[in-house]
């Protein structure tokens, strides 16, 4: 028969009290035991004598006949000097499961997208109004687009409407009139100008303005006699 020296539990619920007993292994924690080797009170201070009681005696001498402790009643037992208790390694301990791993990336899942939901939702926003604006024309430009349609002449089928966007300058240029010149033929008068004097207040009666008048009202001799005849 195998033998355990383990904690028996007893006490009051969320009022502990454990009696360290040796029992068969295959016993149940709380079932038969074969004798009582002491008390453990873990509701005590750690620094208080009643919080682990034990009888060294009877502990060494089911240790002698092959008796194994639990992990608890060796920590109290190399506590008391009874036997010691080799150190542990476990660097996975701290390490949480699998279960805590997958709600630890869930939870910073939901972060990060709690984080982006804002901005997304603003740019969707955005989005949808510029949408609006375009696809969906308001009234106001349906009225301007409708009255530049009627003041627009028709254009004639098969013409093409000539590319004024990319006329060269040369063109533009040419068909502009030069402002110099003709500012200057205004103000200035012609080269040569300046050498004629100007006309005199008395003007001189030509010689040939006497025939001039004679010949406009007198006829000429030879045609008097062309008459005549």
């Amino acid at each position: 028969m195998a033998l355990a020296i383990r904690l028996s539990r007893g006490g009051a619920k969320k009022r502990p009290y454990y009696r360290i007993v040796v029992a068969d292994s295959r016993a149940p924690r709380d079932g038969r035991f074969i004798e009582k080797l002491g008390t453990y009170n873990p509701l005590l201070a750690k620094d208080s004598p009643e919080r682990v009681k034990l009888d060294t005696d009877r502990i060494q001498h089911w240790l002698a006949v092959g008796a194994q402790p639990s992990d608890r009643v060796l920590r109290f037992l190399d506590a008391a000097g009874i036997r010691e208790r080799a150190a542990r390694n476990n660097p996975k301990k701290a390490e949480p499961g699998e279960k805590a791993k997958e709600r630890a990336e869930e939870r910073t899942k939901k972060a990060a997208e709690a984080a982006a939901a804002p901005q997304e939702e603003a740019e969707a926003v955005v989005g949808d109004e510029v949408e609006a604006a375009t696809a969906e024309p308001t009234a106001e430009t349906e009225a301007v687009a409708d009255e530049v349609a009627e003041q627009a002449p028709p254009a004639a089928e098969g013409a093409e409407t000539p590319d004024t966007s990319e006329a060269p300058a040369e063109e533009a240029a040419a068909d502009q009139p030069d402002a110099t010149n003709e500012g200057e033929s205004a103000a200035e008068p012609a080269e040569g100008a300046e050498d004629v004097p100007p006309p005199s207040t008395e003007s001189p009666q030509p010689a040939e303005a006497g025939a001039e008048g004679q010949s406009s009202e007198e006829p000429a001799e030879g045609a008097a006699e062309d008459t005549k005849a």
